[in-house]
């Protein structure tokens, strides 16, 4: 009787009621998988098309948080060279100026804690180095908020010194504005 009663209390939910919570926990990835795709097609040997700027205006506005932003156009107004608006002189998701085709790339699934997700990010992007050595591959962690029910990136993660993308982001607007 419990059982009937449960299939009938769903059925009259509707469908998104068993499927809301495995595609809210998809959703969370959602801008992170666009910024990947974005560099595996810009180190591609064979781009499709005419690649795009992570930081172009339309993804501003849509997959990045209020506060990313703010520091960002900060950022802009000193940029890297003379004739660029980019603040930024290298790839900060490969966290290099040069880089092989992105290989093995995996996203991990993140869950929401008190309203932030790390959604951990490796690729490989030294396998056509003469000899890469005993790097491991590289490993990023994006900051995802929840803005206006969407998930947008607050902040890019990288190892070693780089760290904080958004608080080096801040550096270089406070260095600029001395």
């Amino acid at each position: 009787m419990k059982r009937i009663l449960l299939f009938t209390l769903l059925a009259l939910a509707g469908p998104g009621v068993m499927v809301g919570t495995a595609a809210q926990a998809a959703d969370l990835a959602a801008p992170v998988k666009e910024i990947m795709a974005e560099a595996q097609n810009g180190w591609s040997e064979t781009p499709v098309g005419e690649p795009r700027d992570y930081f172009d205006d339309e993804r501003l506005g849509r997959i990045y948080s209020r506060d990313f932003v703010r520091v960002y156009k900060d950022a802009t107004r000193f940029p890297a060279f003379e004739d660029g608006d980019s603040p930024l002189d290298y790839d900060p998701i490969v966290s290099g100026q040069d880089s092989c085709s992105l290989k093995d790339l995996k996203i991990a699934p993140a869950t929401s804690t008190a309203g932030r997700a790390d959604v951990a990010v490796t690729f490989d992007n030294i396998s056509c180095l003469d000899d890469p050595g005993d790097r491991k591959p590289a490993e990023l962690h994006f900051v995802v908020v929840e803005e206006n029910g969407h998930p947008v990136i607050d902040d890019i993660l990288r190892g070693g010194e780089q760290g904080s993308l958004k608080a080096e982001l801040a550096a270089i607007a406070a260095q600029g504005a001395q």
